[in-house]
């Protein structure tokens, strides 16, 4: 368990990091055995304003809603209302007639994407870059961002069949690569429900978990939460962020025609919490049943070929995990570049939001921040080691 000596290390640390002009500010949680062990924050949430960062502020999350959107699938997987090896285009017309980028030329996909393809990021989706796929992901990027704030933004359906349009980096099933399939499968969940995504993970996670605070947009009388982005300024120090990145509007004053499953929720850090405790509670929290044993268990196991987990073995600081329904999953301890639990898994965002479940130590760790950039970073390592050091025998 953590003593002092513990963590009065760990304060020193986060403190370090701030003093460093590493992170602007942050909020860690500790959980054991389904207990609070350590809660701790430092550093400012708004750094003109001299506004502390608090257990209640608010956080974009970006890539760690991915996790919330891979249980939403499960969901309607358990009752019986998605088959995961359906066709996208089933669901979404744009991914009909798909073509994949080979050698530099385009050819037939060999079959068509279908829903476990994109819960193990194997569909050949990718995020804005390099090649024909990377430059077809970016146009679509640029035109949202463009209509991002105009009268007629575009929504999640829209956005989603023009993905489909794209080239595909590999053909489907093929290879691994992290990209936009989160988003499609929120897109996906909306045709499925026939509701808003938002509306479906409202009415299906939030509030039967009370996460309160959590969803694509805050409303006025909760925007005075929101902690601000900050991004390296090249002299050792931080500058505000204000970009609108993938979508998603940085002040997320407004409901958003795009509500993204790869990128878009805010939530704070006891929120999060509720999610993690449901999943380490096999699927319930405080007598309320999200989803069942099974289904946990398979949420959070590894899925990838041995081909495919070539192309995640490339993922350096990943190193000793593998991956399955948008998280990582830990295989090897001995491989990793950190302490390590068996099995654990979870997630981080664009902005540093880190979330990770050690189920054979029952201990959840939850960090928040908001840089550029970020993912898992040095700190979120530094602690890591201390926490499970101290927590896992």
């Amino acid at each position: 368990m953590l003593g002092n000596e513990e963590i009065k290390q760990i304060k020193k640390v986060i403190k370090d990091s701030v003093d460093k002009n590493e992170v602007a500010g942050v909020n860690l949680l500790v959980i054991k055995e389904g207990k609070e062990i350590l809660y701790h924050e430092d550093g400012m949430a708004d750094k003109d304003a001299e506004q502390p960062i608090k257990r209640d502020s608010i956080f974009r999350l970006y890539s760690m809603s991915k996790p919330v959107t891979a249980a939403a699938m499960m969901i309607l997987m358990e009752r019986g209302e998605i088959d995961l090896y359906d066709p996208v285009s089933k669901y979404l017309e744009g991914f009909k007639n798909q073509l994949v980028e080979v050698g530099g030329n385009l050819v037939s996909a060999n079959r068509e994407v279908n829903i476990k393809d994109l819960l193990s990021m194997t569909s050949g989706l990718v995020y804005p870059g390099e090649g024909k796929a990377g430059q077809d992901t970016a146009d679509v990027f640029l035109e949202m961002d463009q209509r991002l704030l105009g009268d007629q933004p575009m929504d999640t359906l829209e956005a989603m069949n023009k993905l489909g349009k794209c080239a595909l980096a590999f053909q489907p099933g093929e290879l691994w690569q992290y990209g936009t399939s989160a988003d499609v499968l929120g897109a996906v969940i909306e045709v499925v429900s026939g509701q808003r995504f938002g509306v479906f993970l409202q009415k299906e996670i939030f509030e039967p978990l009370g996460m309160k605070d959590t969803g694509f947009w805050l409303p006025v009388e909760k925007r005075s939460r929101l902690v601000k982005t900050y991004a390296d300024d090249g002299k050792n120090g931080l500058e505000l962020y204000n970009g609108n990145n993938l979508g998603i509007i940085n002040l997320m004053d407004r409901a958003p025609a795009f509500e993204s499953g790869g990128a878009g929720l805010v939530s704070t850090i006891d929120d999060y919490a509720r999610f993690a405790k449901m999943l380490m509670n096999k699927g319930n929290l405080d007598g309320t049943q999200i989803l069942r044993p099974r289904t946990v268990k398979y949420l959070t196991s590894a899925t990838l070929t041995p081909t495919q987990q070539k192309c995640f073995d490339t993922w350096l600081t990943l190193s000793g995990h593998s991956y399955g329904n948008f998280m990582r999953i830990m295989t090897e301890c001995g491989k990793a570049g950190d302490m390590a639990s068996p099995g654990e898994y979870g997630w981080d965002g664009w902005l540093g939001a880190y979330f990770n479940n050690c189920p054979e130590e029952d201990l959840t760790i939850l960090l928040m921040m908001q840089k550029t950039d970020a993912g898992t970073t040095t700190l979120t390592r530094k602690l890591r080691n201390i926490i499970l050091s101290a927590c896992c025998e």
